[in-house]
């Protein structure tokens, strides 16, 4: 991963929650949500939030007298989320890295994580933190996206920009948002945390848009993709995503398009 692969800034966030959240991020949110509301936990750390779609699905599914501490990196991105949450005296937003938890040891009895262990610049200290802040028994629930091959538009993405930008093609959906899909070596680094009952189970979904416009503009716009497009030509952006949405249209049709997505969904106690 690159410094520049963790900065969602400007109108980034935006269209990553505008466009990138219904596109792949809620159907996996509404699962893990299922998973950590089945858990009945009474203190919930959530790290690497984003635009809070986790925490729109999950803070319906907790007991009343529960805390859910809310954290990202990321200030824009967090300032986003707490935007569209509801209010909720259960819930605080607190600006934080997942390498360094400002916690107490042995505070939450759940941390979760949708899709954010792939921009840990190092996963066994982020593991290693999430482990200290869990009390005994506690569960960390996370997700991270199976290679890019198993995800169809971030593929079309990543080809069409290749053919555009052939001396330097742009990676940065397939270097680290679907960098992170060995399940050996993800298991692997959570023993050296000190984790056990590591479980990991592959989910495919369906991802889905009105038309083949919508998944360019959520990959080339929504994401540090933009970055890399305009690091290459800062006039070209445009041109990119209208690029990257005819090629989904010759591929998926110019209606609407559907295209699987799998992630691997990760449990493991401590």
């Amino acid at each position: 991963m690159l410094e520049t692969d963790k900065v969602f800034s400007g109108s980034i966030p935006e269209n990553y929650d505008r466009y990138m959240v219904p596109l792949v991020f809620e159907p996996f949110a509404t699962d893990l949500a299922r998973r950590a509301g089945a858990l009945s936990p009474s203190a919930v750390l959530e790290v690497a939030a984003g635009t809070g779609v986790v925490t729109r699905a999950l803070a319906p599914k907790l007991p009343p007298g529960a805390s859910y501490v809310v954290t990202d990196l990321n200030q824009p991105m967090l300032d986003y989320a707490a935007s569209r949450q509801a209010p909720d005296g259960r819930i605080q937003w607190r600006q934080a890295d997942a390498l360094a938890l400002p916690f107490e040891n042995a505070a939450f009895d759940l941390v979760c994580c949708q899709f954010g262990a792939m921009f840990f610049p190092n996963r066994l200290s982020a593991y290693r933190e999430a482990k200290r802040v869990l009390k005994p028994g506690g569960y960390f629930l996370f997700n991270v996206w199976d290679r890019i091959e198993e995800n169809v538009f971030a593929d079309d993405v990543t080809n069409a920009l290749a053919r555009i930008f052939p001396d330097d093609p742009p990676r940065f959906l397939a270097r680290t948002p679907h960098g992170y899909h060995d399940k050996a070596l993800i298991r692997s680094e959570l023993e050296d945390a000190g984790f056990s009952q590591v479980v990991i189970e592959t989910r495919a979904e369906q991802s889905r848009a009105s038309s083949p416009r919508i998944p360019a503009v959520a990959y080339c716009q929504g994401t540090v993709l933009r970055t890399e497009i305009e690091a290459r030509d800062p006039g070209k952006l445009d041109a990119a995503t209208d690029y990257a949405a005819s090629a989904i249209a010759d591929r998926h049709g110019s209606g609407e398009v559907a295209a699987k997505i799998q992630a691997h969904i990760v449990m493991a106690v401590v």
